[in-house]
């Protein structure tokens, strides 16, 4: 989970701009989910979450030629849209979920 700090003027462009994102990440190897969420408590806070097959497919990923592309600086003035953020990482020790789903 990526926990950006967004301002709220850039709020709806990063909303906007992960939805393109979403549509990406179905073609991803490994990837099993992505969601954009928003905070409802704290309007300065999105979340992106992913999951994973494994640990290996998200590496690639991040070293991937897309992932590099979608999270590059457009040019030397632009600002982030999310001047920081909170990476988390978590492996699951318990889940609800069947073997039978996919």
């Amino acid at each position: 989970m990526n926990e950006l700090h967004v301002p709220s003027e850039r709020k709806a462009m990063l909303t906007e701009r992960f939805g393109k994102s979403a549509e990406n990440m179905k073609n991803v190897p490994g990837c099993l989910e992505f969601l954009f969420l928003d905070n409802e408590k704290e309007d300065g806070k999105q979340v992106v979450f992913t999951k994973w097959e494994s640990k290996n497919d998200y590496e690639n990923w991040l070293e991937s030629d897309a992932f590099k592309r979608a999270h590059q600086q457009k040019g030397s003035r632009d600002k982030p849209a999310a001047p920081s953020n909170e990476l988390q990482a978590y492996t699951v020790a318990h889940s609800s979920r069947s073997e039978n789903e996919s």
